[in-house]
């Protein structure tokens, strides 16, 4: 898809890579672009940068999506394409509290699902759509310092993947972005661990692979392009890739 003369939205768009993408997708001829976050003071800067609308929203509730399906639609027609970005780092293991599971599960898997609710049908009705969830390696691969994380990173994209194979041929085109460490806001204490092995890309490069596969219409969207390679690694050998993770723990998790 060419994102030239494309109404898009983008959650998590205040900062980091939602941000990059908007400016991104503003560079590209983009027709209109709705940015919603949490953040309401950097939202609007980042909305007025793009000549586009901000949409306050807590992506936990789908009636906040919905709000901001209606605002994009309202300000700019149907909706052409649906970034659902927003992400945390909240790190856990089995022993963590309820709560943290609770809002893990809700902003890296139900806001992805509240999504879909909101805009493929209407984009099926419409002739085809393109919906890219951000996940992360982590849930290709797994997370050696947070089950919390890993666990829902794989959940959301499960369910992306699900999406595609429901919606593939009724127009609806779905990519899943999994990188590894992106310098950002919310990684910003995080970037000296292992995710950080094969190097640290700037959202603007995260960006750019972005716009790159969309054109390309793939389903991974990989800025870090081993991860190709470990995925390949662990369906080989899944004991022996368990064994590698253990050695990366010991290395990086303090």
């Amino acid at each position: 898809m060419k994102i030239e003369g494309k109404n898009i939205v983008i959650t998590g768009g205040a900062s980091g890579i939602g941000k990059a993408l908007a400016e991104r997708f503003h560079a590209e001829g983009a027709k209109g672009i709705t940015v919603a976050d949490l953040q309401e003071g950097p939202l609007n800067e980042v909305a007025k940068s793009v000549n586009g609308l901000s949409v306050h929203c807590n992506v936990a509730r789908e009636a906040d999506i919905q709000n901001v399906v209606a605002r994009a639609e309202e300000a700019f027609g149907p909706i052409d394409v649906f970034v659902s970005n927003a992400g945390i780092a909240r790190y856990g293991w089995e022993e963590s509290d309820d709560d943290i599971w609770q809002l893990n599960w809700d902003i890296h898997v139900m806001a992805h699902v509240y999504a879909a609710r909101a805009v493929v049908k209407k984009m099926i009705a419409n002739g085809g759509g393109y919906l890219v969830n951000t996940a992360s390696a982590a849930g290709l691969l797994s997370q050696v310092d947070s089950a919390t994380y890993a666990t829902t990173k794989h959940a959301a994209v499960a369910f992306a993947e699900t999406l595609s194979i429901r919606y593939g041929d009724k127009g609806i085109c779905v990519s899943v972005l999994c990188p590894q460490s992106v310098r950002t806001a919310m990684t910003a204490s995080l970037l000296d661990g292992v995710a950080s092995v094969d190097g640290v890309l700037e959202p603007e490069q995260l960006a750019d692979c972005v716009v790159e596969t969309m054109d390309k219409e793939e389903f991974l969207i990989l800025p870090h392009p081993q991860v190709r390679e470990y995925m390949m690694r662990k369906a080989g050998d899944y004991d022996r890739w368990l064994k590698g993770m253990r050695k990366l723990r010991d290395a990086y998790v303090k």
